[in-house]
């Protein structure tokens, strides 16, 4: 190894310069803007890696990473540093089997606003208490199942290029936070898929229990003949006195309406479900004004 490899990739010189690289939104401080991308942060420094994560800061933030991908089990990245090929990285991640998934699925839809909100393309708040009530992680758990390797000649893991790919790693887990599942095996369209199965079997059979009667409104006899049911159907009764509800707008004003997936009707080339959401939004701002107001 020659002294100016040696002088560029450990000493004081700055790398070149990227063009069109992945700059951290991040000027200062702490990267990653959710809970789940400094948990993730949080992780890799309780693997007893966060001194050197460091080093990796400021690549980051000059645009020194070029590429990322994210794959089922891996994530792939170029770096740019003082030499004029840029470093390959490869991060490994432990991937769910099958049968883990079925279970982390079956999990998050038997909950309905877990699954309203992924359906929505939120990520819920607690959705590793949901992985953990299966005896599942969302991240990796331990640093073996957090292999990364780069094509450096710096012995130390991680270097500042594999550092500066766990830091875009996080922010680009702020902006998809699909990319955690798609990381531990299965990609956004195919959970969703699969939740929306779950879902609709789900709605099948409850639809099978509760043909040729009627729902009446709280309070009334639970499964009673139409006609019967008519004169209480819009009353609450007393079921509902001690019930309170928020004002606030959720987040998700039409989360309902996405999780019943793409409506069979279109106009102009547009979906019904895109057509009605700005409707669901702008009526839950009225609600929401309405209810502070009085």
């Amino acid at each position: 190894m020659s002294p100016w490899v040696d002088y560029h990739d450990y000493g004081p010189s700055r790398p070149l310069p990227a063009e069109g690289g992945i700059a951290a939104r991040s000027r200062r401080g702490a990267i990653g803007e959710t809970w789940w991308s400094q948990r993730f942060i949080e992780l890799l420094e309780s693997f007893g890696v966060g001194s050197r994560l460091k080093r990796g800061r400021n690549y980051a933030r000059s645009g020194q990473v070029i590429e990322l991908d994210v794959e089922p089990g891996v994530v792939l990245a170029k770096v740019q540093g003082s030499r004029y090929t840029p470093y390959r990285v490869r991060i490994r991640g432990k991937v769910l089997s099958e049968a883990q998934w079925r279970r982390a699925e079956k999990a998050m839809a038997s909950e309905a606003l877990h699954l309203a909100k992924l359906l929505a393309g939120e990520m819920p708040r607690d959705i590793e208490d949901v992985f953990s009530s299966c005896k599942l992680t969302l991240f990796p758990r331990s640093k073996p199942e957090l292999r990364a390797s780069c094509s450096c000649p710096d012995s130390e893991n991680p270097c500042k290029h594999v550092a500066a790919v766990y830091y875009i790693l996080a922010e680009q887990f702020d902006e998809d936070p699909f990319l955690i599942f798609t990381w531990r095996g299965l990609e956004k369209e195919e959970l969703l898929e699969r939740l929306r199965s779950r879902r609709g079997a789900g709605g099948g059979r409850r639809a099978a229990l509760g043909a040729g009667t009627v729902r009446a409104g709280a309070g009334a006899d639970p499964e009673v003949p139409p006609a019967t049911a008519l004169e209480s159907f819009w009353s609450s009764g007393p079921g509902l006195a001690e019930l309170r509800v928020s004002p606030l707008a959720g987040h998700a004003p039409d989360a309902l309406l996405r999780q019943l997936g793409p409506a069979p009707v279109e106009a102009g080339g547009v979906n019904l479900v895109e057509l009605l959401a700005p409707a669901y939004e702008a009526l839950a701002q009225a609600a929401e004004r309405r209810a502070l107001e009085g």
